[in-house]
């Protein structure tokens, strides 16, 4: 738990690289469309509670995993944004499924440390381009759903993006009281 705390508070933050591709506003809200590479992430899931029942349980198994609860010990730094996969259903409400995971650090890519919670898995996920909309403070299951609301009317009926799923990215410590980073992406369906 110390090396967690220890990590999160003096570790370095590696904040996941993107291409730009466009910055665009419509109707008065502005929204990105990135490109991010492939990469190795930690992720836990989970079935059955509340995105905000269980988010913040999910989060700190992976902050304690980077932070050295892993089978070599590793205080790997931190990681931003955490990406919680969500699956809304028809009329915008989360299932009780989400998946939460955060990039592996660069130095930690090729060969990742062996976590000894059996419930974190390490996995490969492909390159993606999505449409990011950001937004500020403290976010839960509403505030998500509310950006993610506005972004899907900003786009449109007719923009090509997953519909059964989106992420939910928190860049920001617990305790930072003000000035936090949070975004809802949209993942781009390729042509």
């Amino acid at each position: 738990m110390f090396g967690m705390i220890k990590n999160s508070l003096f570790g370095n933050t590696e904040e996941t690289e993107y291409k730009l591709l466009s910055s665009e506003t419509k109707d008065g809200v502005s929204f990105e469309v990135r490109r991010y590479d492939a990469a190795k992430y930690a992720a836990v899931s989970s079935e059955g509670r509340t995105f905000d029942q269980v988010t913040g349980e999910l989060v700190r198994k992976l902050l304690m995993y980077i932070g050295g609860s892993n089978e070599q010990g590793e205080a790997m730094g931190t990681a931003a944004p955490i990406i919680i996969t969500v699956y809304p259903r028809n009329d915008g409400v989360l299932s009780r499924r989400l998946v939460v995971g955060i990039r592996i650090p660069t130095i930690y890519q090729q060969s990742p440390p062996t976590p000894t919670d059996s419930a974190i898995r390490i996995e490969e996920r492909p390159g993606m381009t999505v449409y990011a909309l950001q937004f500020g403070g403290f976010a839960g299951e509403s505030e998500y759903r509310a950006e993610a609301l506005r972004l899907t009317r900003t786009l449109g009926e007719t923009a090509p993006f997953q519909r059964k799923q989106y992420f939910c990215c928190s860049y920001d410590p617990p305790l930072k009281p003000y000035g936090r980073r949070n975004e809802v992406w949209f993942l781009r369906e390729e042509p």
